[in-house]
């Protein structure tokens, strides 16, 4: 079956004769037409779409967001002749050796991040507990558009808040590790990199200063900190 032409009186007509024999219900297109998921399902990508189908054979409106791109939707019997051509085997293999080399460089690209996490000094700041605190109190201020605190010390009950802000702080001057990340991007790989980057951070940190472990281990067992401070 050829690719029918894309003219805006086509594609009325298509749309009218799919609403016709779709009795205008979903599921019946779904046995004569395939959207690009559906192909995806079979193995198709985008690129083998344009190569092989060319053009929809359908156009719908979105039933979900109308104001969206219309449905593409691709005649089962044209998709079934194309998967049964010498070409769509030929474009099918290449597309498989790709998609594996990339997953090949995808783990190979983990296993650099992460070793280069593990081998990374991380150096934080030493501060006198004063300085510490003052410069905690000045990174809130200026996150939340608060005024300057006069006093720098907190009374009894705000020893824990103080803790958090401090931490915050020491988090905000190694956001600089963040860069450890580059060349992973979402999926399991990136959230074990982040993992391992925070344990390291947050061990470093209660290293250089034991008043904070409980703090960390508050952060490590769930606690989140406050509103606005480091996702780390």
């Amino acid at each position: 079956m050829a690719a029918h032409e894309t003219n805006e009186s086509g594609q009325g007509q298509e749309q009218g004769r799919g609403r016709d024999a779709e009795g205008g219900g979903v599921a019946h297109a779904t046995r004569t037409h395939l959207s690009a998921a559906g192909l995806r399902t079979r193995g198709w990508t985008a690129g083998m779409v344009r190569q092989l189908l060319g053009e929809p054979d359908l156009l719908r409106v979105n039933p979900h967001f109308r104001a969206a791109p219309r449905i593409r939707l691709y005649c089962v019997e044209r998709v079934e002749a194309a998967e049964r051509s010498e070409e769509f085997r030929a474009v099918s293999a290449a597309a498989a050796r790709r998609s594996a080399a990339a997953r090949v460089a995808a783990r190979r690209r983990r296993r650099e991040v992460l070793a280069r996490i593990a081998a990374e000094p991380i150096d934080v700041p030493r501060l006198a507990p004063q300085k510490l605190a003052a410069l905690a109190v000045e990174h809130r201020d200026r996150r939340d558009g608060e005024r300057a605190y006069e006093q720098l010390v907190p009374p009894p009950e705000g020893v824990v808040v103080l803790d958090r802000w401090k931490f915050d702080y020491l988090l905000h001057r190694l956001a600089r590790y963040d860069k450890l990340l580059n060349g992973l991007y979402g999926g399991a790989g990136r959230v074990a990199a982040e993992e391992l980057l925070r344990r390291r951070v947050y061990a470093a940190i209660t290293e250089a200063y034991p008043l904070l472990a409980q703090e960390c281990e508050r952060r490590l067992s769930g606690g989140n900190s406050d509103a606005g401070a480091s996702s780390m």
